[in-house]
């Protein structure tokens, strides 16, 4: 079977001739296009990250997303078919940091963030081209050429729509709530982010002595000899934040010492069999109540803050009751640092105790806590090196009474495996608790396979749902839309033209005009050297002075023209007809005309049918000349630094005809293609004027629209009163914009793109909700739940309707496969033994498709390969010996009985295999296949 030659299978041939013919016969465009009668059939395509090349789970996912249309397909609906990309978030953030040496936050803005964002940028997209040749090798129709990009300013701007709506329905707020904190980072996560990382790890846990200040009574005891509540703690790198020590209010207490010892120890009476040896103490006091403890004062075991002008001191380092303090571990008394719990910080909030932030955003002590002032309180290479410090600081100040190791779940960042901390940190969040029983709701409207998922794992996950920290304090994502005032009111424009209502204006107005017709004009040649000489025609002269009169209603009062001789003769013109004196006229070499290169001097025509054969994209530069790109660049570069430089002016730009071209390419911040679509759109004549609606906007330096840091922040915007507005820092949590996918990826409100039959499309009943959507088991914490989360707050219902949820796709020793293991068979190789169409039987007639872990097996493929594939090859070529023969006769109903049997079961088949997509079963329309070429051939 396999080309020793070459090292490819017959089978892998047959595919890729298969494959050559529908490239070359455009089959997968015909499909979509054929007649619909069942009308259409909403598919939502989760976007992966393009950087990496596929794995068997991306080969899986897209086998399961080509299935169910495929056959939704050849069952008269229309389904849309259109590839994503995921650019933005962590993972993208932390595969730049390696790539640059760069170990932090810090280090990203030492390197420069536009120049960080500039990288991910790249890479982001550098496997793409991979991508666009693997996924159709293994049979899938999808359309990757009018894909959508979350990192484009479109797809943001929907964002920002989805954003303000949230915000006008009250569902979004600023909030100051414990978060999990990756120091290495530098953001918060979301909790469904954090539910991916936990791990069993081991811990120091002390028990420390709190000091209580001398002459407090509590029930009929005073102190006076030295007096200790014991409280316990499993991080101890938080005990100089501490401001408080909490214990249960009903909860009883008993006060001892140790036998021939002054000092006294106050303890939970439930907890003092497991923190001391009943042989060795003595009882002093045995029916305290938490009630009778409250209020007492007692000194810090840090004093970095003793001094420091705290918030309501006299509150601070005293003793609280608290709901959350149990006896069920510890001392039954808990220590408060309300800055690193989110019960701490609960009841700081209600006593109106200080948060002390005693380390930093990085996960170092800050400089005040000057005995271990830069170290991480949680290194990633040794958790328990910093607590250790801690300890040996308490020993020797006599305050540490216990320590111990723990096995706990510590939470650890999914991307890059640093313990997490609990901070107290700002966020922007969705409400999701607000319309939380609205979500779980339309949930049970759904039909999930397996179906356990839908009220079991996804179903319990959407009942304990937590408002949704939606911002991160990063760098490379789409920008929280809000800017605040100093007076605290909030801007959150929820689209451009709401941006541009804002901006900061010099008052100036622009015209750009065409010079009139000249000598080579009328000679039809090419000219770009400033120096040749081409004057105006009497005709061009004519014009000029005919638009001229035009702009006497303008006030024109400054002009700047390109520095050839045709364009400084039209400026005097137009000067003189406008009553302008000579010296109001600037010239500026960007304003030049576009470099033809080699084809200056020569005829038009030759230009034209080069620029048509070799010019398709806006980047392509002429020979010895330059592109529209460069030249759009150069125009952008005049106009900024005008509009920068001069305040209320009417300005009229006097240049060539690839002035209006490229110039409204940078009004509008138009991309690449649609600044092509422009110059194919536009064509000026000679002396004609175009008004510039011109409103300065975020720009990358192809003077694109570009909403990403830094340029959005480099904007100045004002309120009603024109006082500056400030951006808040933060970015989107890229969950909330994969969740945007469904409007999103149509610049929902904004336009119709072209992949859209017609205006309108994305509305309820077309666009929305999806028939089918389908990724893995870890999506319920992540695409499934950010998508039904904002599904329901923007539209009131479940963005799907039918989900199918995948497992993982293990090594064949049931490990996670691992390229740096190479433990399992290369995709490729894979495929080129054994033909695309039998892995994706392998998968689909899998557990794996019921949201199961299943052990992939390069020997399964084989057998697939060997029974389904090369069973229906040799049945092909027996009929083609026969073929000849048969050719032209009629088939008659067949009374015989293997015959008739052999009809019978393929109906059978048939019938088995529309019930399991018409299920959404996949296995269970994939092995009735297997099982009817297996009865044939026995």
């Amino acid at each position: 079977m396999t080309d020793e030659t070459k090292g490819k299978s017959d089978v892998a041939k047959r595919e890729e001739e298969v494959l050559a013919f529908w490239n070359a016969n455009d089959i997968f465009r015909k499909s979509e296009e054929k007649p619909a009668p069942q009308g259409e059939f909403v598919f939502y395509d989760g976007p992966p990250f393009a950087n990496g090349l596929p794995h068997y789970g991306h080969l899986l996912a897209g086998t399961i997303k080509d299935a169910i249309p495929r056959y939704k397909t050849m069952r008269g609906f229309h389904v849309r078919r259109r590839w994503g990309w995921d650019c933005h978030g962590l993972p993208v953030e932390n595969l730049i940091e390696r790539e640059l040496s760069l170990k932090g936050k810090k280090d990203i803005v030492d390197y420069g963030v536009e120049r960080f964002n500039e990288a991910a940028r790249v890479s982001i997209m550098k496997d793409a081209d991979a991508w666009k040749k693997i996924v159709p090798r293994f049979g899938r129709w999808v359309d990757m050429e009018s894909d959508y990009k979350t990192m484009d300013s479109t797809y943001t701007e929907s964002v920002w729509w989805a954003f303000r709506r949230l915000y006008d329905k009250g569902l979004v707020y600023e909030g100051f709530k414990a978060m999990q904190l990756c120091p290495r980072c530098g953001t918060t996560l979301s909790n469904f982010e954090v539910n991916q990382g936990y791990k069993d790890i081991v811990d120091f846990a002390v028990t420390v002595k709190f000091l209580l200040k001398p002459n407090q009574k509590f029930g009929p005891y005073t102190t006076k000899d030295a007096a200790y509540i014991l409280a316990w703690t499993t991080t101890p790198w938080t005990l100089p934040g501490n401001v408080a020590l909490a214990v249960g209010h009903d909860i009883r207490y008993t006060a001892l010492r140790i036998k021939e010892q002054t000092d006294l120890y106050i303890v939970a009476t439930e907890r003092v069999p497991a923190l001391f040896d009943a042989t060795e103490i003595e009882i002093v006091y045995n029916d305290i109540h938490g009630k009778d403890l409250v209020g007492l004062s007692y000194e810090p075991v840090f004093t970095y803050y003793k001094d420091a002008k705290l918030l309501h001191k006299e509150k601070t380092w005293k003793v609280y009751a608290a709901d959350f303090v149990t006896t069920t571990d510890g001392t039954g008394i808990v220590h408060i640092a309300p800055a690193f719990g989110e019960d701490d910080l609960a009841l700081a909030n209600r006593e109106g105790l200080p948060i002390i932030h005693h380390v930093a955003l990085d996960g170092t002590f800050k400089p005040e806590v000057t005995d271990f002032a830069g170290m991480p309180v949680k290194p990633k290479d040794d958790h328990q090196k910093t607590d250790i410090e801690i300890i040996k600081h308490l020993a020797h100040a006599g305050l540490l009474f216990k320590k111990e190791k723990i096995t706990h779940s510590y939470p650890h960042c999914w991307r890059c495996d640093t313990p997490l901390l609990n901070y107290a940190s700002s966020s922007w969040f969705v409400k999701v608790t607000a319309f939380r029983d609205k979500v779980v709701a339309e949930n049970k409207k759904v039909r999930w396979i397996p179906g356990d998922i839908r009220d079991g794992r996804f179903g319990k996950w959407l009942e304990g749902a937590r408002d949704w920290a939606i911002s991160r304090s990063r760098f490379w994502g789409a920008p929280i839309p809000v800017w605040r005032a100093k007076n605290g009111k909030l801007f959150v424009p929820g689209s451009i033209e709401e941006l541009k209502k804002r901006v900061q204006r010099s008052g100036n107005r622009y015209f750009v005009m065409r010079h009139g017709e000249s000598e080579n004009n009328a000679r039809s040649l090419m000219s770009s050297d400033p120096h040749d000489g081409f004057v105006l025609t009497k005709r061009g002269r004519e014009e000029v002075h005919q638009m001229a009169k035009t702009l006497q209603s303008e006030r024109i009062t400054r002009i700047y023209t390109s520095p050839f001789a045709r364009t400084r003769e039209t400026a005097e013109i137009v000067a003189d007809e406008l009553g302008i004196p000579k010296t109001s006229i600037v010239s500026d070499d960007r304003l030049q005309e576009f470099d033809f290169g080699d084809f200056s001097g020569r005829p038009f025509g030759e230009y034209i049918a080069y620029h048509e054969a070799h010019m398709q994209r806006y980047a392509d530069a002429i020979p010895g000349g330059e592109s529209y790109l460069d030249a759009k660049k150069r125009f952008g570069s005049f106009l900024y630094d005008v509009e920068s430089s001069q305040k209320n002016e009417n300005i009229l730009v006097i240049s060539h005809g690839i002035a209006i071209e490229v110039l409204e390419a940078v009004v509008e911040g138009a991309d690449r293609i649609e600044s092509k679509r422009i110059l194919d759109v536009l064509d000026p004549k000679n002396g004609e004027v175009h008004r510039l609606s011109f409103v300065p906007l975020p720009h990358n330096h192809e003077y694109e629209l570009d909403l990403h840091r830094p340029y959005i922040d480099d904007i100045e915007l004002t309120d009603e009163r024109g006082e500056k507005l400030r951006r808040v820092p933060e970015v989107f949590d890229c969950w909330f914009e994969s969740g945007s996918m469904p409007y999103a990826s149509h610049h929902y409100p904004f336009e119709t793109k072209s992949f859209d039959p017609k205006p309108g499309w994305f509305r309820r009943g077309k666009g929305y909700p999806a028939d089918f959507i389908a990724e893995g088991l870890d999506q319920t914490r992540g695409w499934f739940y950010s998508l039904i989360v904002l599904g329901v707050a923007l539209f009131g219902s479940s963005p799907y309707r039918n989900v199918i949820v995948n497992g993982t796709v293990l090594a064949e020793d049931g490990q996670k496969m691992s390229k740096r293991l190479r433990n399992y068979p290369d995709p490729m190789d894979v495929v080129e033994k054994y033909g695309a169409d039998a892995i994706r039987y392998y998968l689909l007639s899998s557990p794996v498709v019921r949201a199961e872990d299943f052990n992939f097996s390069e020997k399964g493929v084989g057998e697939v390969m060997r029974k389904n594939i090369g069973r229906l090859a040799n049945v092909l070529s027996f009929y083609k010996l026969y073929e000849k023969e048969a050719s032209g006769e009629r088939v008659q109903e067949s009374t015989q009985v293997l015959d008739r049997w052999i009809r019978s079961r393929l109906g059978e088949c048939i019938n088995a295999v529309t019930a399991g997509f018409e299920s959404y079963e996949l296995e269970r329309a994939t092995r009735p296949i297997g099982e009817f070429i297996d009865d044939l051939s026995t």
